[in-house]
């Protein structure tokens, strides 16, 4: 019996039939799984995982494991694990799983513990708090034995830069979100689609008409204001970076202070992955009825603690959807809790983008393996090689060729007496 933590067992068999689902999307990821588990370049590595527990992640795990690693998984964020697929991982595929959808934080930090102690060589991280923890309280224990990890989300890609500029950071990380086929596809696309079908699964409200706003126009901002656009809302973008600001201007959005857009807004979505972005001001001037819900990493971008204090009451009218009543009567709906919407009231991002993002994550696994040694202690990315490489195997699963230079066009961008 493997050490686990999970709802139910026999949950697995659905679980199984997901992955497998799943899997069909993936066929990067599939190709480096029969790679790896001819060269087995990850053989005698221990790795704890810290993600989010989907369909997706489970690909990644046998990934991981077809090349040798002895894995043990936890969640990443209470909500997002889903429970038949952290059964099947346990039952059909023997990896050990610490995550239970709904943990409570106590929980949630006792499944992280248990992942440190499966007593990791690397890390694979989604938000940087298994690698916080790590640094914070294990630091002459199982810290000393990590050669490096690698990082899945801008949040957490935030925090490492953090801890590398104040020296705090004592391992090499790779920061797989700064991968193009990452970043470019996953936040922008996946993040897009999977917030509109976490939003609609949790309301059922109709988009059409419908004063949109979206807190943050990173990648993940650009998706979500996309799609809500494509679905006819009337899209407002909030926006602290000028450049950004003047982007979405640019794509046809309008761009206002939160303030401003507060008093007339029907849904209110933050993107941006710092604290307090919908804070008691807003909270204050909101409409009845308003929709405030966040894709961001963690629940700090909505100032949940004010809400709670403006309320004279609050209920549970739907799945993931809390009803705040204001004392004077105006009602405020907040989704899932302030956590991921995505993965909360939906299934994430589609296998598609997945197999992109996680396939970074394998190919950065074995590049921390075979460059360890020569890495310092601070965030990469991967080298634009590895990049370009999952880019044309997804073309080529798609049936999509494109041109390639000829060598006089290489001469010709290779010279700079050209043109001359």
């Amino acid at each position: 019996m493997l050490n686990c933590d999970i709802k139910d067992k026999s949950l697995a068999p659905k679980g199984k039939l997901r992955i497998e689902w799943a899997d069909n999307q993936m066929p990067v990821l599939k190709l480096i799984r029969e790679r790896f588990a001819k060269e087995k370049p990850l053989a005698g590595k221990k790795m704890s995982c810290c993600l989010h527990v989907t369909t997706e992640t489970a690909n990644l795990m046998r990934t991981l494991k077809e090349g040798g690693a002895d894995i043990v998984l936890c969640a990443s964020n209470p909500l997002s694990t889903q429970d038949d697929v952290a059964a099947s991982l346990v039952v059909d595929y023997g990896i050990p799983v610490f995550a239970i959808k709904g943990e409570d934080r106590d929980t949630y930090y006792k499944h992280l513990i248990a992942a440190i102690e499966h007593g990791p060589d690397m890390t694979q991280d989604d938000g940087c708090d298994l690698v916080g923890l790590l640094h914070q309280n294990y630091r002459d224990t199982y810290l000393k034995n990590v050669i490096g990890g690698t990082e899945e989300t801008t949040t957490g890609v935030i925090r490492l830069k953090s801890m590398e500029k104040d020296g705090a950071l004592q391992i090499p990380i790779i920061a797989v979100n700064e991968s193009e086929t990452k970043h470019f596809f996953d936040n922008r696309y996946g993040t897009g689609q999977s917030t509109l079908d976490g939003l609609l699964r949790a309301t059922n409200i109709l988009l059409c008409g419908k004063n949109f706003v979206v807190c943050g126009y990173g990648w993940c901002g650009k998706g979500l204001a996309m799609r809500a656009k494509g679905m006819g809302a009337n899209v407002i973008v909030t926006e602290v970076d000028p450049v950004k600001a003047i982007e979405a201007v640019m794509d046809g959005f309008r761009v206002m202070k939160l303030d401003e857009a507060m008093p007339s807004a029907d849904i209110v979505i933050t993107v941006t992955g710092d604290l307090n972005v919908v804070d008691r001001r807003h909270i204050e001037a909101a409409k009845d009825g308003i929709i405030i819900a966040n894709s961001g990493h963690f629940n700090d971008e909505i100032n949940i603690a004010a809400m709670e204090e403006l309320a004279k009451s609050k209920r549970t009218v739907r799945d993931f959807v809390d009803e705040y009543t204001l004392k004077d009567g105006r009602r405020v709906y907040l989704l899932a809790e302030g956590r991921l919407l995505n993965l909360a009231a939906a299934e994430g991002h589609p296998a598609i983008v997945m197999d992109m993002s996680f396939a970074n994550q394998a190919l950065g696994a074995e590049y921390i393996v075979k460059n360890a040694a020569k890495m310092e202690k601070k965030v990469y990315i991967l080298p634009k090689e590895i990049d370009n490489e999952i880019a044309k195997i997804k073309l080529k699963s798609m049936g999509i060729e494109i041109d390639v230079l000829t060598e006089e066009q290489k001469r010709y961008l290779a010279s700079w007496q050209s043109g001359t």
